[in-house]
């Protein structure tokens, strides 16, 4: 006798009723096999696009020009000479000629040839009868008040990281760098397709048994919260051809597939059947609460999943499952949320098999927080609207008691979690290269790093400010690098003194080195004008120790008091013309494509607090130091001795 329900067969029962965390390893494992899981391509979207917000970089985005592009006022004021500034006090002022001695400029103007300073119009006395002369009391220092070509950002700097979330702030950036557009990640397509019989749409007129079809509208919009781009099907009855059909027209256009209801094991829920006739059903539910009834499985190379029919369940599945694949494709991870403790106010049981997401609502009474369950349901779809966070109850526990403290992530205000490597001390380009390849290998992780200098990085260790610091800084009694200043600053703080690089120091010249420079005795030369490091820094330390083996004094030196924060922005003001020379590594000149004069070789260290070595928050960094790839990319950058990188030198005291 024929079956009169010729597709019951083919529906699929639950085949395990696995955890989360295996049900999740068993898919991306099968989508691994599948090829699946590579990052979506890259294309380029011009900075004033609409949508360009959020998007995620696909690449690494580098300056093409640097910002200001020329020594610019940065107040209104006059134009001169430093020089001619000299001695001027209130009782005593100096004169200076309009237009030979003193411009009169704006903020923003470029900086006329021959002048280094501007004095601030609140203090420049004008003669009504003599506008050629005006009148300075108040004497500048060179390069007061002037922004130097570079300042915000120098050409072929790193402005933003690959696999980075784009922001309002970072437009300006790119535009400022000069750029028009930003390689960004394709967004994953994502084909919603609902089911049931019992569908109707959006401002129909209702009947009993009507449920109006509005979780595709939760699931697009967290799609595109995601960063993915959703399209929704017209609503599939509960038939196994329809639903088979509509699943295998999306694979040709989508990267992704969910279908929302049939999932679980009624006569009418053909989604598994559904996935694994077109391909492979790697889980058929997991256990979890809201949320029990999911398929997962891959088809035509592609993610393939079965989403429950309960908007909580749908929503709470889709974020547990829908986002870490999104985020894999994209390459970025979504803002995490932060986690509060909190007292619940009432006794919740909860089933022992499964991990419960409770919905609660969270305020604060008196000294305490206080967390509310707010209604149960899996089809409660205002709790996901009232709920201000989710506190999560595991498996084999019976639910908590009132008053027990528990732990709760928030869902507003939402706030950005920073899971971030600090790093203050020297700079390096090697440390750009390096924020960059952690993003690309864990796009949850990133390096901020604040070029201070290297003794001003060993006091940030100091103060507990920092993770890391850049150190190369010689003792000039020994010949060593770093240990002794090691000792010194950090005396109580136990250690690691991990190798980076070695690498050339140099003078970074002009192309084709028009004034011959060829030595440090070179600096001396009264036409040679000179840009320096801040104070502090081991480029500086290092100066001032071969100033003095020379018996020469820094007042020798023209330029010797202008100070920069990093190789590069020395190199950017050689390249601008406002200096002859600076004190710099290879990289940066190459980056800027100036001639170098090779001075000495020294050791670029790492210097790490033991307790963030021996931490997992570290543990990105450190394995990055093993990577041939990083390794050959630092090398590639000029003038660096990789050989010894990731060497633990030292541990101290």
């Amino acid at each position: 006798m024929e079956d009169p329900t010729p597709h019951r067969s083919r529906r699929r029962y639950f085949l395990q009723d696995i955890p989360l965390q295996e049900a999740t390893a068993r898919w991306f494992g099968a989508l691994a096999e599948a090829g699946a899981l590579g990052q979506m391509p890259g294309e380029d979207v011009p900075l004033a696009a609409p949508d360009i917000v959020s998007r995620i970089t696909a690449w690494p985005v580098w300056a093409v020009a640097s910002s200001p592009h020329y020594d610019a006022a940065a107040m209104d004021g006059i134009a001169v000479r430093a020089a001619d500034t000299v001695g001027a006090t209130e009782t005593r002022p100096v004169d200076l000629e309009v237009g030979r001695q003193a411009v009169w400029l704006d903020t923003g103007d470029p900086m006329p040839v021959g002048t280094d300073a501007v004095v601030m119009i609140e203090h420049v006395q004008r003669y009504p009868a003599d506008p050629s002369t005006v009148r300075v009391s108040d004497p500048v220092a060179p390069w007061q008040h002037v922004r130097p070509l570079g300042e915000d950002i120098v050409a072929t700097e790193l402005v933003l990281p690959e696999n980075h979330r784009i922001t309002p702030a970072d437009l300006g950036a790119c535009a400022a760098a000069g750029l028009t557009s930003i390689p960004v990640r394709r967004r994953p397509r994502v084909t919603i397709i609902p089911t049931g019989d019992e569908l109707a749409p959006i401002g129909a007129p209702r009947k009993p048994g009507d449920i109006p079809e509005f979780n595709s509208l939760i699931l697009a919009a967290l799609v595109r919260q995601w960063g993915g781009e959703p399209v929704v099907t017209d609503p599939m009855p509960d038939d196994f051809d329809a639903i088979r059909e509509a699943v295998s027209s999306a694979l040709a256009t989508s990267d992704v597939v969910a279908i929302n209801a049939g999932s679980s094991a009624g006569d009418a829920d053909y989604t598994a059947s559904v996935i694994e006739s077109l391909g492979t059903l790697q889980v058929h539910g997991i256990a979890v609460r809201p949320g029990h009834p999911v398929a997962l499985g891959v088809a035509s190379g592609k993610p393939v999943m079965g989403l429950p029919g309960y908007p909580v369940s749908a929503a709470l599945t889709a974020e547990l499952l829908l986002m870490p694949l999104l985020e894999w494709l994209l390459g970025s991870s979504m803002p995490a949320r932060p986690s509060i403790s909190a007292n619940i106010t009432r006794k919740v049981a909860s089933p022992t098999g499964e991990d419960e997401f409770l919905r609660v609502a969270v305020g604060r009474v008196g000294s305490k927080m206080i967390a509310t369950p707010v209604q149960r349901g899996a089809g409660v779809v205002m709790s996901l609207v009232r709920a201000d966070g989710i506190v999560r109850i595991p498996r084999y526990t019976e639910g908590v008691e009132a008053g027990a403290e528990v732990e709760v992530e928030l869902l507003r205000p939402l706030e950005d979690v920073q899971n971030t490597i600090v790093a203050i001390g020297s700079h390096d380009l090697a440390l750009d290269l390096m924020r960059s390849f952690l993003r690309r290998g864990r796009p949850s992780v990133n390096l901020a790093s604040a070029h201070v200098g290297s003794l001003g990085g060993l006091l940030a260790l100091r103060r507990g400010e920092a993770h890391v610091s850049g150190c190369h800084l010689l003792d000039t009694e020994t010949g060593e690098y770093n240990t002794s200043y090691v000792r010194r600053y950090l005396p109580d703080t136990p250690v690691a003194i991990v190798r980076l690089v070695g690498r050339t120091q140099g003078l970074m010249t002009a192309p084709g080195n028009p004034l011959n420079i060829a030595s440090l005795e070179d600096l001396l030369r009264p036409e040679v004008r000179f840009v320096n490091r801040q104070r502090g820094s081991g480029t500086r330390v290092l100066l001032d120790y071969r100033l003095g083996q020379m018996g020469a004094t820094p007042d020798r030196i023209v330029g010797y008091r202008r100070e920069e924060y990093s190789h590069l922005a020395v190199a950017a003001a050689v390249a601008g013309g406002s200096a002859d020379a600076g004190l710099g590594v290879l990289s940066a000149a190459r980056a800027l494509e100036l001639a170098f004069v090779p001075l000495l070789n020294e050791e670029y260290d790492l210097i790490i607090p033991v307790e963030h070595h021996n931490s997992d928050h570290l543990r990105p960094l450190l394995n990055l130091l093993d990577d041939p790839d990083f390794r050959l990319a630092v090398d590639d950058l000029g003038g660096y001795d990789v050989s010894r990188m990731g060497e633990l030198r030292a541990t101290l005291p």
